[in-house]
């Protein structure tokens, strides 16, 4: 069991990391009007996505590797604490609806679990212990993926959970946000996004959140690309779960084949509102259940089904 560091010990490693960095220029940021303030933030922002694509290498291979491993069922496991924690319950409760991913398939799981969205839960983020717990209470397998997320790269619940996870044969990735982090060393996939001292002294809910959150669009948005999530940059797997998805479903069968309103509707009936069947059926002339079929041995690919129907 790892203990946890000493106070001083503590102290000694935030005074290493860039991101806990104190910037003395900035001593007397409170004293500047609010304008200036907004474009001094506004500046350090426009730094991440520069930070982010010289990480872009890394990025992609994790994504192959993730989809590999989610193509023979293996699900998405996001573990963090505070920030890094919340931005990957984000990103894995975005899944469903935009990519209609089954339950379960993308997870995020916070040091301190559900209360921990909206408050401090004293102690979780310390606690290696506690992320082998969550993860166990998954049944984790070997062909899980998790994805441990600190923005020192040294948060013992982050490391907890990739060391758990490498335990347990899954795939592991750490997402950090210092260089020679703990946590990129102890995954199979390290991503190290430097992205510098915060504008307020080790508030890494700013441009380390940022970076964290640009990196966990890129792994679940390319990876469900990978699996034949999308058509083209069409999402034909968005479940119509409010009116405002149904229209975006018409919309995206509408863009996908060039049918008239009327053309779509009748398609979207006959199978049961679902956008890559219905865009199956009008541009390869087949009824529903031959869509459905089409589809299945097709491992849902649409581009793949298409090419069955025509030939």
């Amino acid at each position: 069991m790892t203990s946890t560091p000493r106070p001083d010990d503590l102290l000694a490693q935030l005074g290493s990391l860039t991101t806990e960095a104190f910037r003395p220029e900035l001593a007397e940021i409170d004293r500047l009007p609010t304008l200036d303030i907004a474009r001094l933030m506004n500046g350090e922002d426009a730094r991440v996505a520069a930070a982010v694509a010289a990480r872009l290498p890394e990025i992609a291979a994790a994504v192959d590797a993730i989809a590999a491993r989610m193509e023979r069922g293996g699900r998405l496991v996001y573990a963090g604490a505070g920030t890094a924690g919340r931005l990957g319950v984000l990103d894995a409760s975005e899944c469903p609806p935009t990519f209609d991913t089954a339950p379960g398939q993308v997870v995020g799981l916070v040091a301190g679990g559900p209360p921990a969205m909206v408050t401090s839960v004293e102690g979780a983020e310390d606690s290696r212990e506690l992320a082998r717990a969550d993860l166990a209470g998954l049944a984790l397998t070997a062909g899980d993926t998790v994805v441990g997320i600190s923005a020192s790269g040294r948060t013992p619940y982050a490391l907890g959970a990739v060391e758990y996870a490498r335990s347990a044969g899954a795939l592991t990735v750490g997402l950090a946000c210092n260089p020679g982090s703990a946590l990129a060393a102890a995954a199979e996939h390290g991503i190290e996004v430097v992205v510098g001292p915060e504008l307020l002294t080790g508030s890494t809910r700013l441009k380390a959140g940022t970076a964290q959150k640009l990196v966990l669009n890129m792994l679940s948005t390319i990876t469900m690309i990978r699996l034949g999530k999308t058509y083209g940059n069409l999402m034909v797997d968005v479940r119509a779960s409010n009116e405002k998805l149904r229209a975006r479903s018409r919309r995206i069968v509408s863009l996908a084949t060039g049918a008239d309103d009327a053309e779509i509707e009748r398609a979207l009936d006959v199978t049961g509102g679902e956008v890559k069947n219905a865009i199956l059926v009008l541009l390869a002339g087949v009824d529903g259940p031959s869509a459905t079929r089409l589809l299945e041995e097709s491992g849902g690919r649409l581009r793949a089904a298409l090419a069955a129907a025509r030939s």
